[in-house]
């Protein structure tokens, strides 16, 4: 007989050798006879696939899996989800790691409250640095409609706190279609994914629980690397936008979507330096025609609601001409 498996844990591993054997002892820490881990090596080519394969025979509950080609975050979790056997699932990243008996404690007050999904606070660690991050969300312990959490625009609220490890889902969200990410996203790939859950599940609730540890800064993170692929936070949002659009209540929702994803432009042009020349060209380019596509009333009025530094950035943006014939900078 197949055991039964109450939880389904699903961690990405590319490239993390150095911090992997933190995540690993994590896991051990939080094993349970029907707890499995589920690893995908998302094609490593440094010793990671090594340290997974030791893994199998050392941790209970361990499965992994391997990509033949490199696939991105997102792409490697959707592995995992198609793996899972879980009553309820949960994600970690392969640099991150977990406080011991942290998934037990999270999944007893889950099924407490019954919900589809949870979300919990986490610990940044940024190398001896330790900062707590909170879910923006003031009502912890109750359970509510998480459509009710989306807004208001002007202030952080749960769909700004996108890390898909800070919580845990129960399996008929899985099957609802929920729970899989934007295949290929290689950044920002939580963003469409946190919206639509919140969107669509019917219940959700904020737990003061603290056990995640995110590891901040590490030097192969794509947060850290100005390459093409942070480029991906442009499909993510402007998949937000689209899909807001088409909600019941896309009149009510809009501002908020349409404001965050101005905030996240303005973020990457105030730090546009660390980007290739040619990336910092295109990001201009498919910056100043992402401002074109959006509901330009939503858009001014979201404008005029911001600070004159950003809102000028914005607008110039906008006014830049569309380049025709340049070629554009595409990930491999």
């Amino acid at each position: 007989m197949r055991r039964v498996v109450k939880l389904s844990v699903i961690v990405p591993f590319y490239n993390v050798q150095t911090y992997a054997p933190d995540t690993l002892r994590s896991l051990r820490a939080n094993a349970r006879e029907d707890f499995e881990f589920i690893l995908v090596d998302d094609c490593s080519t440094d010793g990671t696939a090594d340290i997974l394969r030791r893994a199998e025979d050392e941790i209970p509950g361990v499965v992994v899996r391997r990509h033949k080609q490199n696939g991105g975050l997102a792409t490697a979790r959707n592995t995992g989800l198609d793996a899972a056997r879980g009553e309820y699932l949960a994600f970690l990243d392969g640099d991150d790691w977990l406080a011991p008996g942290f998934y037990a404690e999270l999944l007893a007050r889950t099924e407490e409250l019954g919900c589809d999904f949870v979300r919990t606070d986490h610990v940044q660690v940024e190398h001896r640095n330790r900062t707590v991050h909170r879910v923006p969300h003031g009502r912890r312990g109750e359970v509510m409609d998480p459509r009710d959490a989306i807004l208001p625009a002007e202030r952080s609220t749960p769909v700004d706190y996108p890390y898909a490890w800070a919580g845990l889902y129960h399996r008929r969200l899985l099957e609802r279609g929920l729970l899989h990410f934007t295949d290929g996203l290689r950044t920002a790939e939580d963003r469409p994914w946190i919206w639509r859950l919140h969107r669509e599940a019917d219940s959700f609730a904020v737990l003061g629980l603290l056990g995640i540890f995110y590891r901040r800064g590490v030097a192969s993170s794509l947060t850290q690397i100005g390459d093409v692929r942070q480029l991906d936070f442009i499909r993510s949002f402007d998949q937000v936008i689209r899909e807001t659009a088409e909600d019941r209540d896309a009149e009510v929702l809009l501002p908020k979507a349409v404001r965050t994803y101005c905030a996240i432009i303005s973020h990457h042009m105030s730090s546009i330096e660390r980007f290739e020349p040619a990336v910092a060209r295109t990001l201009k380019s498919m910056s100043g025609a992402a401002l074109k596509r959006m509901p330009q009333q939503v858009l001014d009025d979201a404008l005029d609601s911001m600070d004159v530094q950003r809102a000028t950035l914005l607008r110039r943006l906008r006014r830049r001409p569309v380049a025709t014939g340049a070629k554009e900078v595409t990930a491999a």
